[in-house]
């Protein structure tokens, strides 16, 4: 548990406080099964079309950088290549779980149409929100950091089974601060926070990203919930109910 007090909690999300399950098994599956109507459908919207800059930018450096199976995207083709292109790079990359901005810039702009007509709501621990509305009574600044994009985190906080907790919510962060299991993204999130490091705890189901958390001087926690993945031995205390972490 956390071995001093804190005046700030950040908190990873899959796996934390919302069953992996929901982003695996339907949050996922949303964007695959309904991609391509999207993006044909809508693909003079401006915003689209924004998308799929990014996602061609994206392709471009990951050819540089000579990512193995990475599909190019050219958008001096023809609209009906173009759009295979989009189509076949996207689905590149959520087969390999990427995490890169572009794709998850996308799947979150696709992810409020479903929500805003009730086809998606987010799924979230009963003990979490009660914790973040514990947190919030006692005092304690909450804040979410996780490699889903910022727009995505909202919306499951704002469209959750347990009504719209965004109120409880003060800032989130995603992978533009850096990657998660870098120490370095940490710092940058308590600098921006503007408090010391050891007065922040940080709670997540990835022991990589505790140890970096760790290292740059967080106080952590072990999130241990069903369908979560294994982990070996570790030196981290743990947690299946957040309500019982001391204030």
């Amino acid at each position: 548990m956390a071995s001093q007090k804190y005046d700030v909690v950040l908190l990873d999300i899959e796996g934390t406080t919302t069953p992996i399950s929901f982003v695996h098994d339907v949050l996922f599956p949303y964007v695959t099964n309904n991609v391509k109507q999207f993006i044909e459908s809508r693909w003079d919207d401006p915003s689209v079309q924004a998308h799929v800059q990014a996602l061609a930018e994206q392709a471009a450096a990951d050819i540089a950088a000579g990512t193995d199976g990475c599909v190019a995207i050219n958008l001096d083709d023809n609209t009906e290549a173009v759009q295979r292109q989009v189509l076949e790079n996207i689905e590149w990359q959520m087969r390999a779980d990427r995490k890169v901005g572009a794709l998850k810039a996308l799947q979150g702009y696709m992810w409020r149409f479903g929500y805003e007509r009730g086809e998606l709501q987010g799924v979230m621990f009963t003990d979490a929100v009660d914790a973040v509305r514990m947190w919030s009574r006692a005092g304690r600044r909450v804040f979410i950091y996780s490699s889903g994009s910022v727009e995505a985190q909202k919306l499951i906080f704002g469209f959750s089974d347990h009504g719209n907790l965004i109120e409880y919510v003060e800032g989130h962060y995603d992978t533009r601060v850096g990657a998660k299991v870098d120490a370095s993204s940490y710092t940058a999130i308590v600098r921006d926070i503007g408090v010391c490091p050891d007065r922040v705890l940080f709670v997540s189901d990835s022991i990589r990203e505790l140890e970096a958390a760790d290292k740059a001087g967080l106080q952590t926690i072990l999130s241990v919930r069903p369908g979560n993945a294994p982990v070996g031995e570790h030196t981290f205390s743990t947690s299946s109910d957040f309500t019982q972490i001391p204030l």
